[in-house]
């Protein structure tokens, strides 16, 4: 975890950034603070503007508005552009972009050609050795495994010490088990470095493993951010709880201090009136003695996790549930279900697009 003070100054900091192509906003009013050691995934779908930041704090996209500062210092903004070789931005490609014709030794030494000879070669050896890499040293890229492919490029990104290190979806390329393992592996050399780093991806489930804080984005715009958990349990939007996760809507109204819904009543810890959206993930389902009666329709394994679909009577969509416990249930089974109300959302309004949501309460189960 970042042991910054929480009143040191940004290591980096994006003020109103703004970049069109054509009439198209790339990035709209984009601001962002990165503090020294922090560990930001900056999350969102293909489109959304996320590698566009990253190319603009690199200094290879420029920009129509706004500023950003490094350590301080204006490196675009106004009259100000400070070239990308001077910025000490380190940058690692999705595709790695490891030079074909160099060793594993000659590609982290690429970056370096400005020090003398022997201090060049001492961070090689230096990289090398933290990232166990010696035994690939002098191997080129084709003679490496996807895996070490993408510890030579992050070494090579590494090896100037620059001052932020952006990387643009570097874990895409490797499949889900070997995925996982160079993930815990590449964040667990960030910490120990001390290295500050933005990380971008468009997968929920690795950003929240990721980052100090997660960033998302949507259409040009940061959205919402914060630690993995705070967004992930209790996201203020209804953009983020939607790409979290599956979420079951449930229309509802509102009247003082209770909502009435299809599945009953429920306190709220607002007093307000009208049509409001009730917020439920699968894992908020549970199977009870006591509570709406349902039907099994679907009832499927999902590895560590069980996923049933129960259709209630009054309700026009299906409720989805997940649980880790394995449950004797068959297709078409009647069964009753309780909910979790602590963990249950409010969305204000009747559609759930950029809707701002609050806790329901922390009731015990209904």
């Amino acid at each position: 975890m970042n042991d910054e003070p929480p009143f040191s100054p940004p290591i980096l900091k994006v003020d109103g950034v703004t970049r069109r192509f054509g009439r198209v906003p790339a990035l709209d009013d984009v601001s962002l603070e990165v503090r020294s050691g922090e560990i930001v995934a900056l999350l969102g779908h293909s489109g959304c503007g996320k590698s566009t930041l990253l190319r603009i704090i690199a200094g290879v996209e420029d920009i129509d508005g706004g500023q950003v500062a490094l350590g301080g210092q204006i490196v675009v903004g106004g009259d100000i552009f400070v070239e990308p070789e001077i910025r000490n931005v380190g940058m690692m490609f999705q595709d790695y972009a490891l030079f074909p014709h160099l060793t594993a030794r000659q590609n982290i030494a690429f970056g370096l050609k400005k020090m003398p000879r022997k201090a060049a070669a001492a961070r090689v050896a230096a990289v090398l050795e933290r990232l166990n890499l010696e035994g690939l040293s002098e191997r080129y890229p084709h003679m490496m495994s996807g895996g070490e492919q993408q510890r030579v490029a992050l070494a090579r990104a590494l090896a100037p010490q620059p001052h932020i290190l952006l990387m643009d979806e570097p874990f895409s390329n490797l499949d889900r088990g070997l995925r996982e393992r160079i993930r815990k592996e590449t964040v667990e050399v960030l910490r120990a470095l001390g290295t500050t780093a933005i990380i971008v991806t468009h997968d929920a489930e690795e950003a929240l493993a990721l980052g100090d804080r997660v960033v998302l984005m949507d259409k040009g715009r940061i959205v919402e951010e914060g630690s993995g958990e705070t967004i992930y349990r209790t996201p203020r939007t209804a953009d983020a709880a939607l790409f979290f996760s599956h979420v079951n809507i449930v229309p509802a109204q509102a009247s003082g201090e209770w909502l009435d819904s299809p599945i009953g009543r429920f306190p709220d810890l607002r007093t307000r009136t009208g049509p409001v959206q009730l917020f439920i993930r699968p894992q908020a389902v549970a199977l009870a003695e006591h509570g709406i009666p349902a039907r099994v329709s679907s009832r499927m394994l999902l590895g560590e996790i069980e996923e049933l679909v129960l259709t209630v009577e009054t309700l026009e969509d299906p409720l989805v549930m997940r649980t880790t416990a394995r449950s004797d249930v068959e297709i078409g089974d009647d069964v009753r279900v309780s909910f979790d109300t602590g963990s249950i959302l409010v969305c204000e309004g009747d559609h759930p697009a950029a809707r701002a949501l609050s806790p329901l309460c922390e009731a015990s189960e209904v």
